[in-house]
């Protein structure tokens, strides 16, 4: 599904060249709930803003879908993001003058394509999330867990290949925290849904099949989920202590 080979990318301020990414390399694989995890500074929002396709990148490859987005014109990049990615991001990003429902139709919308089929959709979404009975609500009227399923909901709306998720449950309690992950894992279950987060929540990441630390702008190791959730937060707990010492 996504494939990041030796990517490479860095930022001139006066006539410094500071490297944010140093030859990073991961893949996630179709269905896959995935997760970046760092200190800041290590590079996590940069690898995601290059997979989103909103800045460029120095070296390296990126194929998503079996599509190389290097070489892309910005017509290209464009749709790559409208029709083959969906976000979730920490502040929720919804239309404070939009319902719940007309907030998760809004890609839709944009398209020119918020027809019946749509409609039915995002209500099979709202059922899927737990936020049917809030449908005809606006955003300051419910919680921030249910802000952020509907966050979830949206970015689905198009059936994209992979949703990209940048600390979505960094607004959140933990008991929001919570729902929204196991909104992610509905997705994965129901829709075959991919995701990649990035987190600084070790909690958050220990329900993920695999999460992916980053230090200095390099990958410094990968972990898989065992198949138990607390012995895999416990590996996390251990790893990034031992990061953080080095």
């Amino acid at each position: 599904m996504l494939y990041v080979k030796d990517l490479k990318k860095s930022y001139t301020v006066g006539k410094e060249v500071y490297s944010v990414l140093k030859g990073v390399s991961l893949s996630v694989a179709k269905g896959e709930f995935a997760a970046v995890m760092g200190p800041s500074g290590s590079g996590k929002s940069t690898l995601l803003n290059c997979i989103s396709c909103y800045i460029p990148f120095d070296g390296g490859r990126i194929t998503l879908g079996g599509r190389e987005l290097k070489g892309m014109n910005e017509g290209e990049l464009a749709r790559v993001r409208n029709e083959k990615l969906g976000f979730v991001f920490q502040d929720f990003m919804l239309l404070d003058g939009l319902t719940i429902k007309e907030n998760i139709l809004v890609p839709r919308i944009i398209q020119g394509k918020a027809d019946r089929k749509a409609d039915a959709f995002a209500g099979q979404l709202m059922e899927l999330f737990g936020i049917t009975h809030i449908a005809g609500k606006y955003p300051a009227e419910v919680s921030g867990g249910e802000r952020q399923r509907t966050a979830v909901a949206r970015s689905l709306i198009n059936r994209p290949l992979m949703i990209l998720a940048d600390e979505p449950t960094g607004n959140l309690d933990s008991r929001s925290s919570r729902t929204v992950i196991e909104s992610f894992e509905n997705a994965r279950e129901q829709m075959g849904a991919t995701v990649f987060m990035v987190t600084h929540d070790s909690f958050s990441a220990s329900f993920c099949d695999k999460v992916v630390l980053l230090k200095d702008g390099c990958v410094y190791r990968q972990l898989v989920n065992p198949g138990n959730q607390k012995l895999f937060h416990n590996m996390l707990l251990d790893a990034i202590r031992e990061m953080s010492q080095e």
